[in-house]
């Protein structure tokens, strides 16, 4: 066969997966899209000596954190608790609480606000902490600062063409048994693929697999953390006609090593003679918690 033939008949086929990949999961413009919530890092601690940040023991240092908000759901002020971690409290001055909180609105990632909004929240307001009195440094000592940080996020989706389609011998208008097209706002928990089916007749179904692509971990708001799976809440929009749930939870989802399959069921057959297209929205709502950490490293100062 042609060399050049084969060739041509690759890039046709990669074409086509590439354009069937993104159709499954096209904003459209409703949604930026992406994988990322609030994310953290310390501002700096010191000056950078062999790329760690250094103080000396008589010396203050600033313990700030920036919190960028990098996906499309808005944090009110208060809804991000951050826990300073690592060495013990009482060898440091000039920490008044070691649990804080975000005073302001962090607005969401838009079209008008593309890197969206941020804030800088201070465990040392207005001073600088400092070893305690009694903390002795011979030469020098490394210090890991860890920050847990946990906050309320929601992920949007929004299933596009559902077909309801009462008699699925017709062939018109759309198809029931395929995969579909979906915008999904940007989350650390989101969504990979969505499939319509039936089951019986006049009953459909939509099967939504959802993912953590964050590095974090995630609850229902008000519940504890469970160290073996992830957990969400989730609403659909119209559920006087839906019955969702996921491993016969309703509106609640285990993430079992990080995904789940939600399944929303019409509660009421359609007739043999109903056949039209509708979106379909399910709003997830969690609790996500992540840690970042950066080193110190406090020299002995010279006497």
């Amino acid at each position: 066969m042609n060399t050049r033939y084969i060739l041509m008949s690759l890039a046709v086929i990669l074409l086509l997966v590439g354009c069937t990949t993104q159709q499954q999961n096209n904003t459209g413009g409703v949604f930026i899209g992406g994988t990322k919530g609030v994310t953290a890092s310390f501002e700096p601690l010191g000056i950078k000596e062999n790329n760690v940040y250094t103080v000396y023991d008589s010396e203050g240092f600033p313990l700030e954190i920036l919190l960028k908000n990098q996906g499309e759901e808005n944090v009110p002020a208060g809804k991000v608790t951050l826990k300073l971690l690592g060495p013990a409290p009482g060898d440091f001055q000039h920490i008044p609480a070691w649990t804080i909180t975000n005073q302001q609105l962090i607005d969401k990632v838009s079209n008008l606000n593309p890197q969206g909004g941020e804030e800088i929240i201070s465990f040392t307001p207005g001073e600088f902490a400092l070893l305690s009195n009694t903390k002795q440094v011979t030469g020098f000592t490394d210090i890991n600062w860890n920050v847990e940080y946990a906050y309320d996020y929601k992920t949007y989706l929004i299933i596009n063409d559902v077909c309801f389609k009462g008699d699925i011998t017709d062939a018109t208008v759309c198809n029931v048994a395929e995969a579909k097209t979906f915008a999904v706002s940007g989350a650390p928990i989101t969504v990979t693929s969505v499939e319509e089916d039936t089951a019986g007749k006049g009953i459909v179904l939509v099967k939504v697999n959802v993912r953590n692509a964050g590095t974090g971990k995630a609850t229902v708001p008000g519940r504890e953390f469970d160290q073996r799976f992830d957990q969400v809440a989730f609403t659909v929009d119209e559920p006087e006609k839906w019955e969702c749930k996921s491993g016969g939870r309703e509106n609640e989802a285990r993430l079992t090593q990080g995904t789940a399959q939600i399944t929303c069921r019409l509660k009421t057959a359609l007739a043999e003679s109903d056949l039209y297209v509708r979106n379909l929205r399910l709003t997830f709502d969690y609790t996500y918690k992540e840690s970042v950490q950066d080193k110190l490293r406090i020299k002995e100062s010279v006497r």
